[in-house]
Formats: C-alpha cells, sequence, structure tokens
C-alpha cells in the first residue's frame, strides 16, 4: 500500500509539472509551435500599409510583420484590418500582433499591451487646391472628415470641442480609402490624415489638384506594436525585436524601400528616446 501510494504521489507530481509547464508557455511559445506569424496591418494605409500591383500585401508594416517571422523563423500571415478591427483582432485570436501604427494611448492601453515605439507620424489636413486652408483653426468654416477610430479623428474632434465648433461639420468614415474618396468626390472639404499617407497620395494622379495643409497642432503620433495585455513575455520579445531593426538596419531597409531615402536621425533618435 505504501508502494501504490508513492507512486500516486509521483504520478501526481509529474501532473502537476506538466500544468505548470502548460500554463507557462505564452504566445511566444505558440507562434514558434505552430510555424506560423498572424500578423495583423492596415493596408489601405500608405505607405505603411497597401497591396501592390500584384495584389499582395506590401509596406513599411508589412515588412515588419515579415522582418519579425523571420527572426522568429515562421511563416508570416498578413492579415488585412481596418482601423477598427485592430483590438477585436487580438482578442478573438485572429491576430498575434497588430503592426498597425497604433498610437499608444492610455485608454487603447486598457485593452491592449504595446511595444516600444516603432514610428512617428505628424498629423496634417489634405484639402483642394483653392480651399487655403493655412491654419488648422481654418477647418471650422469647412467640412472635415477621418477615418474611424483613428487618433486623428480623436485629435480633430478634442480639438473642435475645444474651440467650441462642435460635429456639425464632421463626417466619420469607416476606412481610410472611404475618407480619401470622399475627399475626392468633395462630400468633404478637408481630410485628416497622416503626412507620410498625405504625401503617398499626392503623387497619384487622381489627387493632383489636392495639397498638403497645416498639421495638428503641438502633437506628435508616437505608434507601437500591439499584442494581448497578458502577454508579457511575447511583447518583451518584440520589443527585443524592434530594438535589432534599429540596430541591425532592418528599420532603415524598410524605410528606403518606401520612402527612397534613409530614416532621419531624429526619427531614430526619437524612437530610442522613448523606449
Amino acid at each position: 500500500m505504501k508502494i501504490v501510494k508513492k507512486l500516486s504521489l509521483v504520478v501526481a507530481s509529474i501532473a502537476t509539472l506538466g500544468i505548470l509547464s502548460t500554463a507557462s508557455a505564452d504566445k511566444l511559445d505558440d507562434v514558434i509551435k505552430s510555424g506560423t506569424l498572424n500578423c495583423g496591418v492596415v493596408l489601405d494605409f500608405p505607405p505603411m500599409g497597401y497591396f501592390d500591383k500584384n495584389n499582395k500585401p506590401a509596406g513599411f508594416d508589412v515588412d515588419y510583420c515579415k522582418d519579425l517571422g523571420k527572426a522568429l523563423g515562421v511563416k508570416t500571415n498578413v492579415l488585412n484590418l481596418t482601423w477598427g478591427d485592430r483590438i477585436p483582432s487580438l482578442i478573438s485570436g485572429k491576430t498575434d500582433v497588430v503592426v498597425g501604427s497604433t498610437s499608444d494611448t492610455l485608454e487603447r492601453a486598457k485593452s491592449v499591451g504595446f511595444t516600444y515605439p516603432y514610428f512617428v507620424f505628424k498629423f496634417q489636413v489634405i484639402s483642394k487646391k483653392g480651399k487655403n486652408i493655412n491654419s488648422f483653426d481654418e477647418l471650422k468654416n469647412v467640412k472635415v472628415g477621418a477615418a474611424l477610430g483613428t487618433t486623428y479623428e480623436t485629435e480633430y474632434l478634442a480639438y473642435a470641442k475645444k474651440k467650441g465648433w462642435g460635429t456639425s461639420n464632421y463626417t466619420a468614415f469607416k476606412s481610410e480609402n472611404d475618407a480619401f474618396l470622399g475627399l475626392y468626390q468633395g462630400k468633404i472639404d478637408a481630410l485628416i490624415s497622416t503626412n507620410t499617407n498625405i504625401a503617398t497620395k499626392l503623387q497619384a494622379k487622381e489627387f493632383k489638384n489636392f495639397v498638403a495643409g497645416p498639421y495638428v497642432p503641438n502633437y506628435d503620433d508616437v505608434v507601437g506594436l500591439i499584442a494581448k495585455r497578458s502577454e508579457q513575455g511575447w511583447i518583451q520579445y518584440i520589443n527585443l525585436f524592434l530594438i535589432h531593426q534599429i540596430r541591425d538596419g532592418g528599420m532603415n531597409k524598410a524605410y528606403n524601400t518606401h520612402f527612397g531615402s534613409d530614416a532621419p536621425t531624429g526619427l531614430i533618435q526619437s524612437l530610442r528616446d522613448n523606449k
């Protein structure tokens, strides 16, 4: 009976160790074991994310997904998201990580975990030539729009409230593509987006009669990768990956590919300072 009891204790101990081992495994282990990284990107936001001429995902964010997959030694599955899909895709398990130019707001950090910053944007106005929008305060006199769920939407609405404009002149669009289409069709007079996206759009013949305007006052949009808030081991690994992107030249390579130059030293220093 004593031998049986001892054997039972040994079996129970082994089972407990197995449970503890399983419980300690995190998303990093899961991704490596599965052999696939499910990486979410907003693919209507060039040059960060878009479809190339062969209808394949491309862009700065897509390159970061591929570089992360390569570092992990797994395949990369790039999933197309809208702005509003980013956090739900993580919570539902559809994505393992989102490289989606996500502003690191304290409100969002209640729902998801943020990595170190990997890019910094300016928010800017684009309008048709002749509208003569030279300052941000002049938006109170025109029809304004932005993509739903973006930080530039939040910033505009907060600024309008502070100035007492109200929202009667504002239109929210479901996606970035819808917002630019609305601007092109004249549904709005001015659109707020990022300086990078606007610069890309102005190179297209459809927007030859449009101009870049003023920036959102006193605001730098610092963005990070996002993952489930509970996956701290996974987030730590991605943080180290981001450090290596700067140290080993991955960021500079992606910047050259999609912006046509080396990453500005000011941007790199800003990312290091915000780490």
